[in-house]
């Protein structure tokens, strides 16, 4: 997902003779492979989440349904942005503060791409779209980068191109952490830095290529600005230990430099203002929501195998936060292979490199202290190192380990491919070998669950009749972290319609610290006692009074309740209390706000 692998041996396609259509006759001929290669991991991420297809929009990821709901509002919002009405702060969802999308994991980028997707077909659609559409884009990514950028044997490159994109951390950040998985962009990345690296004057060719890897740095910010971070971390690390082992000719080294620094001069004129929004803007929250040593990996979790892979032991879950974080899952056998691989390979600085990175990103992932078996020791890992620091204070441990999955994945391509290429006696045994490590890793379908249909009072239209453009329409209960669900209900709409509260990051802490979610006004807060107890308010005048602030505040329209409801009955008794007989239109009740 985050790597750099750079190489000492790169092949460019040979000076062959040209065809009418100025392309070498051996890279024509390889198209076929190469798109046949594409469509099998299309056809492998089709059947990873084919158990979404048959009705989205009634479907729901089993393991993560919260940042699902969510992610789906986001895609909704960015189709705004064809209307002319986009920004980057918006009072859409947490009426009327608003929320701030580059403090949250926005899909910012991917919303924009797909827009006319969600127009045409709905959210739900275009949200299953990218949970395969980036599984397969990036596998994709890194096999035409193994093969026609590195030179890898087209049977490493499919191998390391799969391991890249199905590995267990990837699968299971499928689980709606599309930000994650939008990896698509670092080959493109990869491949401008391999090609710095093997410039041996700084020209025109320099200044392409650094311009380039600045406009695709910009772009994967918007895609997904923790892969950039992770990107850049590995990227870093990788370089260093490549130049101690390779120990490269100094000449590259001017090219070199000037590409990266046109790249960041690029970047950073591009990203100035994104960046300021993001870290001092409206609503922008100081520090992480998310403590470092609960989103640590477990030292037995590198050994054990995802319980979403078909071999998978359910019994591992326990080593980690939850389903979306089986980041170090790599099992034994494909752990010892990769080591083999490395000391079979080890002149080689590519492979050295992506070793070492890929093992420092593993001690990262410990987090402040080293867990063993889900016990938490007094024993300090490296990450205990960079607490404190700024936007590190922010990142999540475990995902450090997602970062390695390419390096492992070079390391695979690399072995197979010098066995094919360079013996005899391996030729067969080696790949048999690497293909039995990672058949227990392979994924089984993501689990998933149904959930309520939309009501047709928002697929349909009729809110337009209770509520301006862009008006307050308020959810009976009221959306909130343990339940955001009804933020469905504006993106069925297009985020036509504004919403209180939600599920988002947000200045909410103390002293305006990052928090999940704001604090609920006090009709909120009745309407949650209803829904979780089921039992009907007992209303008041100082409840109608509280109402009225409320109402307000959130400069409502209207309040609306779906009619399916577990609690439908205990709420419609309590906002007649409140507001008197609401209206049944369609599939829910109506209450006008006065």
């Amino acid at each position: 997902m985050s790597s750099t692998p750079l190489t000492d041996e790169v092949e460019m396609a040979p000076p062959e003779t040209l065809t009418n259509e100025g392309l070498p006759m051996q890279v024509r001929r390889r198209w076929p492979v190469d798109a046949a290669a594409g469509l099998l991991f299309a056809l492998a991420a089709a059947l990873l989440t084919h158990r979404l297809w048959p009705g989205p929009a009634g479907r729901a990821l089993a393991l993560n349904p919260s940042d699902q709901a969510l992610d789906e509002w986001f895609l909704a919002y960015a189709t705004r942005a064809y209307r002319g009405d986009f920004s980057l702060v918006t009072g859409m969802l947490n009426a009327p503060e608003g929320v701030n999308l580059l403090s949250n994991a926005s899909l910012i980028g991917m919303g924009l791409l797909l827009a006319p997707v969600t127009l045409a077909f709905g959210a739900p659609v275009t949200f299953s779209v990218l949970v395969a559409g980036n599984l397969a884009a990036t596998g994709t990514g890194w096999y035409l980068l193994f093969a026609r950028t590195l030179g890898v044997h087209r049977a490493g490159a499919l191998i390391g191109g799969a391991f890249a994109a199905f590995a267990p951390g990837m699968v299971s950040q499928s689980n709606a952490h599309l930000h994650m998985t939008a990896a698509w962009l670092v080959p493109p990345i990869v491949w401008c830095v391999v090609r710095l690296a093997h410039q041996t004057a700084a020209g025109p060719r320099t200044v392409r290529t650094g311009l380039l890897l600045g406009a695709l740095v910009a772009a994967q910010f918007f895609v997904g600005e923790e892969v950039l971070f992770l990107t850049a971390v590995t990227l870093a690390l990788f370089t260093v230990v490549f130049v101690a082992h390779a120990r490269p000719s100094p000449r590259v080294a001017a090219p070199f430099v000037l590409g990266l620094g046109l790249a960041a001069g690029l970047a950073a004129v591009l990203l100035a203002y994104p960046l300021w929004l993001q870290f001092h803007g409206p609503q922008s929250a100081d520090g992480g929501v998310f403590l470092p040593s609960y989103f640590s990996a477990d030292l037995y979790g590198f050994t054990a195998i995802s319980p979403l892979s078909l071999a998978g032991d359910d019994g591992a879950a326990r080593l980690v936060s939850g389903p979306a974080e089986y980041t170090t899952f790599f099992g034994a056998p494909l752990l010892l292979v990769v080591l083999g691989a490395t000391v079979w390979m080890w002149r080689r600085p590519a492979v050295v490199a992506s070793a070492v990175t890929a093992v420092v990103l593993f001690l990262l992932a410990l987090g402040p202290f080293v867990v063993v078996d889900a016990e938490a020791t007094a024993q300090r890992g490296p990450f205990s190192l960079l607490s404190g620091l700024p936007v590190i204070e922010s990142a999540l441990p475990t995902r450090f380990a997602l970062a390695a999955i390419p390096l492992l994945a070079v390391i695979l391509a690399r072995v197979v491919d010098a066995a094919i290429t360079q013996t005899e006696t391996l030729r067969l045994l080696v790949p048999v070998a690497v293909v039995a490590a990672l058949v227990p890793l392979a994924p089984a379908p993501l689990p998933v669950v149904d959930r309520a249909p939309v009501p047709a009072f928002f697929t349909d239209g009729f809110w337009r009749v209770y509520a301006p453009e862009d008006g307050v329409v308020v959810p009976v209960p009221l959306p909130d972290p343990r339940d955001p669900d009804a933020m469905r209900w504006a993106a069925a709409t297009g985020a036509r319609i504004a919403t209180p509260q939600g599920w988002f990051i947000g200045p909410y802490g103390k002293d305006g610290a990052a928090a999940v979610g704001v604090y609920p006004r006090p009709t909120s807060q009745l309407l949650q006692r209803v829904a979780r107890s089921g039992a009907a308010a007992t209303v008041t005048d100082k409840d109608r009074q509280t109402l009225h602030k409320d109402i307000a505040y959130w400069r409502a329209a209207a309040f609306v309740l779906d009619v399916r409801h577990p609690q439908a009955g205990a709420l419609r008794q309590t906002m007649d209390g409140l507001l008197g007989p609401g209206e049944r239109v369609e599939d829910v009740w109506v209450w006008r706000a006065p």
